[in-house]
């Protein structure tokens, strides 16, 4: 059966046309956002205490639960989806060139969703322009705290610019088909902009990846995300250097999670397969069982470590953890994952979309449910404690759980928005695809 080829127009499709179902997945968006800001105006009128968070001290307790957590998964989420995309175009890997804005769009998406979580935290959320913001000249030298917050905005705006430079190549050259009321929004992005030009930002973008690629595993999930907990010794949950690695298979995992699912929804509304193919959805559900074996891995280096010999208060939390139905439940849905990437290998037969969002999906849950509970539990179980706390006391609020389904939320309400504004495949994954076919054509005839 013939399969049509990519054109121009239907990358712009989105743009052009609204379906009722982008009107109600932007209903549906918005009322669980407004019901999620009731509960965080719930916290803002009450404090913290509506919260399962407490203070340490004779009542014992944990300060960080699930916003932290879910603060360290979104960014892993947004780290993974600029790698992916860095990798793309550093390597000349044009069979996934259709997701990699896909994957762009989702690092500024989580990022933000990610500063979110550091606003609800602290409570008052004048507290970032009165105390943090007014004491970073000093606290950027000596804070990790600050660190990440340092290296978050970097990537942010790397990311802006790695988007607008190739947005500029697109928008130029479908201008004439882009309705006429994004004018002014277009006329900002393409300002100056000349053919002269074109070469000097693919150097540019190229170079932009490979700092992205090197910065990563340095910097981000690799680095400064994990140093806040791996540096801390008297937390034997999270002390070693084995965090940095772990850190970043995570973010890998969640993030090539995530590109299934949102590619997935894309191709679903739009029609879309002759652009996103089976064959890019095979190769990354290949790579997704690639990065969560390293997950995986990872984990079971930790606890070898933690149970074979250890010093008392690090078997103690390792103990804490295998027992945990929630670490048990995220053993469970990986080994499933597994198990369906590696059948699917073997045979095509076994190999199905649907089937590879409803693993990604047991993906991003089991890294949002890990990171909840590494950051619970490494602070329950510290080397010296003053106070006999119950443990496992610490259990999600609604306040806390609606958090999780209005970032959610907002971030699809976001590329909702996107969709109606840019092209969210590049105007080159088309290109290139009329070129490599240009090029079978020639060899049959040869």
């Amino acid at each position: 059966m013939a399969t049509r080829e990519p054109q121009p127009d239907d990358i712009i499709e989105p743009i052009l046309n609204t379906s009722k179902w982008w009107f109600l997945g932007a209903t549906t968006a918005i009322g669980v956002i407004l019901l999620w800001l009731v509960a965080w105006g719930w916290q803002l009128q009450n404090g913290l205490i509506v919260t399962g968070l407490a203070d340490w001290g004779s009542g014992g307790g944990v300060t960080w639960g699930l916003y932290i957590g879910a603060f360290i998964w979104w960014i892993g989420v947004a780290h993974g989806g600029i790698i992916l995309s860095a990798a793309v175009r550093l390597f000349g890997m044009d069979k996934y060139q259709p997701v990699a804005r896909v994957a762009e769009l989702l690092t500024l998406t989580a990022l933000s969703m990610a500063g979110m979580y550091i606003v609800m935290h602290t409570g008052r959320p004048d507290r970032m322009v009165v105390s943090v913001i007014g004491a970073y000249p000093w606290t950027v030298t000596s804070s990790p705290l600050v660190w990440d917050l340092t290296v978050i905005t970097l990537y942010f705006v790397l990311t802006a610019t790695y988007i607008s430079l190739t947005l500029r190549y697109d928008i130029v050259r479908l201008r004439h088909k882009l309705p006429d009321y994004l004018a002014p929004l277009y006329a900002a992005i393409t300002l100056g902009y000349t053919k002269k030009e074109d070469e000097i930002i693919e150097r540019m973008v190229w170079w932009l990846a490979l700092g992205i690629i090197i910065l990563a595993p340095l910097l981000l999930h690799g680095g400064v995300i994990p140093w806040l907990f791996a540096l801390l010794p008297s937390m034997p949950k999270w002390q070693g250097a084995v965090q940095g690695p772990q850190f970043l298979s995570i973010a890998l995992t969640s993030a090539i999670g995530g590109v299934i699912i949102i590619s997935h929804g894309l191709r679903w509304a739009y029609d879309w397969d002759h652009i996103l193919t089976d064959e890019v959805f095979k190769g990354l559900t290949k790579w997704l069982g690639l990065f969560s074996l390293l997950y995986i891995w990872l984990q079971l280096q930790q606890l070898i470590n933690g149970l074979y010999a250890a010093p008392l208060d690090l078997r103690k939390v390792t103990e804490a953890t295998i027992t945990n139905p929630i670490y048990v439940d995220m053993l469970i849905l990986m080994t499933i994952v597994l198990g369906y990437i590696f059948a699917s290998s073997l045979s095509d037969r076994v190999f199905s979309r649907r089937r590879s969002v409803v693993i990604s999906f047991m993906a991003l849950y089991a890294t949002l449910s890990e990171k909840i509970l590494f950051v619970f539990e490494g602070l329950e179980y510290p080397t010296f404690s003053l106070y006999h706390a119950v443990p496992g006391h610490y259990t999600p609020s609604p306040v806390e759980i609606a958090s999780i389904f209005g970032t959610v939320s907002l971030c699809f309400l976001l590329f909702l928005i996107i969709l109606k504004l840019f092209p969210v495949i590049e105007l080159h994954a088309v290109e290139n695809h009329d070129d490599h076919d240009d090029g079978h054509d020639e060899e049959v005839s040869t």
